[in-house]
This record gives C-alpha cells, structure tokens and sequence, in this order.
C-alpha cells in the first residue's frame, strides 16, 4: 500500500456500522423490540423503504440522523400495515442509532488518524442530507469532498460516482485507495477505474463473491485494521 497517496470511503455500512449491513442493523432491532416477522417480509420492507427514501424528497437537507431514522422506521411501519406498534417503532429507531452511536467511537478515531496522513473524499449513496450527518458525528473536517448520489444524480455501482471522488482528489486512480462494505457496489466499480481497494467484509445483506480478475486488494473484518494496512510504522 506503499504508493497510496489518496482515500474513498464509502459511509452506509462502512464507516456508521463498520461493516454490518444496515438491513441486518434493523433486523436486530426488530426482533430486540420483539417485532417477529419471516425473512421475506423483512426484505420486502426493507426494500421498499429504500425505494421510497430514493424515489422521494422524503429526506430534508437538515434532517439529522436521528430524524432520517425516525422517517425511515415510520416507512416500515406504514407498508407492515398494523404488524408495528408505534412502541415498537420508536423503539427500533432508537436501538439503530444507539447502534451507531457506539459504532462511531471506534471508527471516527480511524478516520481522524488516516486524514492526517490522506487527503479523503467520501462517495455514498445517501439522500441529501450527508453534510448535517457527518456534522452530527462530528465527521465533518476529515474529508475534502462530500459526492453524494442524490446530489449529483448518480448511485452505486455506476464507477461514474467513485470518477467524481477521483476527480476531487486530482490523483491517478492507482494512487487511490477505495475502502466500502459492498462488493457490488463499492469495490467492483472502484476496479474498473484502476483504483486499489479494500473491502470490508462483515455481516452483509447477501453474499459477495469477488470476480477472479477483480479481487480488492485487502479484505478486512473492520475499519479498525485499517491503520496497520495504511499508516507508516
């Protein structure tokens, strides 16, 4: 990793859960409000609240987390159509920031070490509100460029968003380093555009496998194994 000069970091299910995908983040929290539903109606709900946080402005610029969550659980609630108690919502979007907020105890300081040694730009599939977010956990000053999908028109895994990242840095693309959470999404595309790439390979959504002529460059477990691959010893 020794002509790494630049960083991409991914934020959904990277740097907020270090790797869990933020559908298994709200499954726990169902069955924790004891909220028991089969796999496919959970992902029918998932899904559905996905698409409708895209499809829709349903997300304020000003929105914090917190209130993205808020509106987010609600959209669950809406298509389970009685299954969810206004108790149990509350209590599912709660538990998922609490999640995150110990999450980020351990990933900010990862990020706060690597910005002092990488200029980084944060690529994401987000809903517009990505600036108060990173404010909000007081991630703000570690990136020089926000590219966010629903700003620019642009989602994962078209490479055409991870381009604009590049672009930011001004580096080759070998320089650059992409790390994400999902195969499909983050470290694929980033190949495509000559970038090296980690990925960070934990509880996922569904099973990745890596294509022969397309494998990152390092897997980990965590955010927190970062430093040792990328810090000078």
């Amino acid at each position: 990793m020794n002509t790494v000069k630049g960083i991409i970091f991914d934020y959904g299910g990277t740097i907020d859960t270090n790797g869990t995908h933020w559908a298994q983040v709200i499954r726990e929290q169902y069955i924790k409000a004891g909220l028991t539903i089969n796999d496919k109606l959970f992902r029918d709900t998932y899904v559905y609240g996905e698409r409708s946080l895209a499809k829709s402005p349903i997300i304020e610029p000003t929105d914090t987390f917190c209130t993205l969550l808020e509106k987010k659980i609600a959209i669950h609630r809406e298509y389970l159509n009685g299954v969810m108690s206004n108790t149990q919502q509350k209590d599912i979007a709660r538990g998922c920031y609490q999640r995150v907020l110990e999450t980020m105890e351990k990933t900010r300081n990862v990020v706060e070490r690597l910005s002092k040694h990488y200029p980084m730009v944060l690529v994401t599939n987000f809903y517009g509100n990505m600036p108060t977010v990173l404010k909000e956990f007081a991630l703000e000053e570690y990136f020089i460029k926000i590219v966010e999908s629903s700003v620019v028109g642009i989602r994962k895994p078209d490479p055409a968003l991870f381009a604009l990242g590049v672009e930011a840095l001004s580096l080759p693309p070998a320089d650059i380093i992409v790390i994400g959470d999902s195969y499909r999404k983050d470290i694929f595309p980033a190949h495509t555009l000559g970038c090296r790439t980690v990925w960070i390979k934990g509880v996922g959504w569904e099973e990745e496998t890596p294509q022969p002529d397309a494998q990152p460059d390092a897997i980990i477990k965590s955010l927190e194994e970062l430093p040792t691959l990328l810090l000078p010893h």
